[in-house]
């Protein structure tokens, strides 16, 4: 371990967690780097086929079991999770920051949002209703029972850690499934070992959740196609969402997808929009965690009325954010996951080069700290507007009127997150209610997630909704039980069948 020291209670997060135990891993080593300082935070040991096999083995065995608990002692466990998260806050920000590069402002943020996913599991288990259908049949009677799926794959992508792990791994666990997590090899800790020493003070029994770092050429597709999970919950980007849709297919037991994808998020500023209020949540909204966030506004379309008051202000308000440490509380733009996703982002500003745009605000780039871009009046088919960016890279198209901002703002493959401004609501509703995404917000800007309300996207942006009953549903399954109380007469005897 480097001078760049895990907090203390974390410092032996260096293993895999399966069947209840800390293990060592089979596979390459997983260096967990400091995406600010490049030094090297701990070395984490990766997972094998073996070892995910020694994991879905534990999970179904524990899993009856933990769903056969009463639901309130279900309940108990979750509640029980968030209040050692309550206690161990600073330590997790703390671990957001080295690891993911959050700033500090986006760890608390984050922290606040997984207490409340934990906070809301409580509640779940007592969420999961059967029916009792009517039915045409004298003497039948037809039941329907929602229980639990049996194991969950859960992989974990490197953004949000922590909340993208906790949306799946929290209702999951709490409508008594097993659960077992690959976290992205980028935040091994933050999206999964965390949540194993969570739960495991919190006396989640063992084997009902495992967590198995490892390289994704390892054990991805021992992760997919193992006969245990009966549903894979996936956050991350497009392709790669496709890849496990893929694999899935091959499996030999039909598996249930429930996929969180890329966005190209648009935030239409309407001629009417209060200007202050826009831009400052378009600020908000396009650059908080450097822009790495599946809903962040991808492109700014402002009306032409409006467009150049707009512009002016909203640079001057970018160029006032702090960039650099993310451990400075004032900091608002901290660094980049990795160097990968950097020369991505340095190629990404040399294409808008190449096409000429207009670059308003621009700065030079220290290792993985990237400085705010603004490019103004980017047309469209421009690359930087068309392509998911997943970085501080901010494209301003102008939009004739309103018909042209909707069409503007519907002209992608993706449907995740939107955003619209204007003062007259019932004008944002209906056009609100126009774009083709599964969440439209009028007067606030595209990252919103709350725990009651459905989060999820339409078109290339994935399957499925996660949070509240969206959750319990996802997780469950339905099966139908009849009783017949007496005797039923058949069309036909049985002397008839020969």
């Amino acid at each position: 371990m480097t001078s760049d020291t895990a907090p203390d209670a974390y410092s032996g997060f260096g293993h895999l967690f399966i069947g209840g135990k800390w293990v060592g891993g089979a596979g390459e080593p997983i260096a967990n780097i400091n995406p600010y300082s490049g030094e090297t935070i701990l070395d984490v040991e990766a997972g094998s086929a073996d070892d995910v096999n020694d994991a879905y083995t534990a999970a179904q065995e524990s899993q009856k079991g933990w769903a056969a608990m009463l639901p309130s002692a279900r309940a108990a466990v979750m509640a029980k999770a968030a209040d050692i998260l309550q206690s161990r806050k600073e330590e997790v920000v703390t671990w957001l920051i080295r690891e993911a590069g959050s700033t500090r402002l986006k760890a608390n943020l984050e922290v606040g949002l997984v207490t409340g996913v934990l906070k809301e599991a409580v509640s779940l288990p007592h969420m999961v209703h059967g029916d009792i259908p009517p039915i045409d049949v004298p003497g039948k009677e037809s039941r329907v029972y929602r229980k639990p799926v049996g194991v969950v794959a859960l992989i974990s992508p490197w953004n949000w850690p922590l909340q993208l792990t906790a949306r799946t791994l929290a209702p999951a666990l709490a409508v008594g499934n097993a659960v077992v997590v690959k976290p992205a090899s980028d935040t091994p800790v933050t999206g999964g070992l965390i949540f194993a020493k969570l739960f495991e003070e919190a006396g989640l029994p063992p084997g009902v959740l495992s967590v198995v770092p490892g390289h994704g050429s390892d054990i991805g597709d021992a992760i997919i196609t193992h006969d245990a999970p009966r549903v894979i919950s996936f956050t991350g980007s497009t392709p790669v969402g496709r890849g496990i849709a893929e694999t899935a297919s091959r499996a030999g037991i039909l598996k249930r997808l429930e996929l969180e994808l890329g966005g190209d998020g648009p935030l239409v500023v309407l001629d009417d929009a209060d200007l202050d209020q826009a831009v400052e949540a378009a600020v908000w909204g396009k650059f908080l965690h450097q822009g790495q966030i599946c809903m962040i506004t991808n492109r700014l379309i402002v009306e032409d009325g409006i467009y150049d008051r707009f512009v002016d202000a909203y640079v001057e308000k970018v160029r006032s954010l702090k960039v650099g440490d993310p451990d400075d509380p004032d900091t608002f733009i901290g660094p980049i996951i990795n160097a990968s996703q950097t020369d991505g982002l340095k190629e990404k500003i040399a294409a808008a080069r190449e096409d000429g745009l207009d670059l308003l605000l621009g700065g030079e780039i220290e290792g993985n700290v990237v400085p705010p871009h603004v490019y103004g009046d980017v047309p469209e088919g421009a690359r930087l507007a068309s392509e998911e960016i997943f970085g501080p890279l901010a494209p301003i198209q102008r939009a004739r009127d309103e018909e042209d901002a909707l069409r503007l703002a519907n002209d992608t493959q993706y449907g995740l997150s939107s955003a619209v401004f204007t003062q007259d609501i019932g004008k944002g509703t209906r056009f609100a209610r126009r774009i083709e995404a599964g969440m439209a917000h009028v007067n606030d800007q595209p990252v919103n997630d709350s725990p009651f309300n459905p989060f999820g996207g339409e078109k290339n942006s994935g399957i499925g909704r996660f949070n509240g009953r969206w959750a319990v549903d996802a997780f469950t399954t339905d099966q139908w039980v009849t009783i017949q109380h007496e005797r039923r007469p058949y069309p036909f005897k049985v002397s008839d069948l020969g």
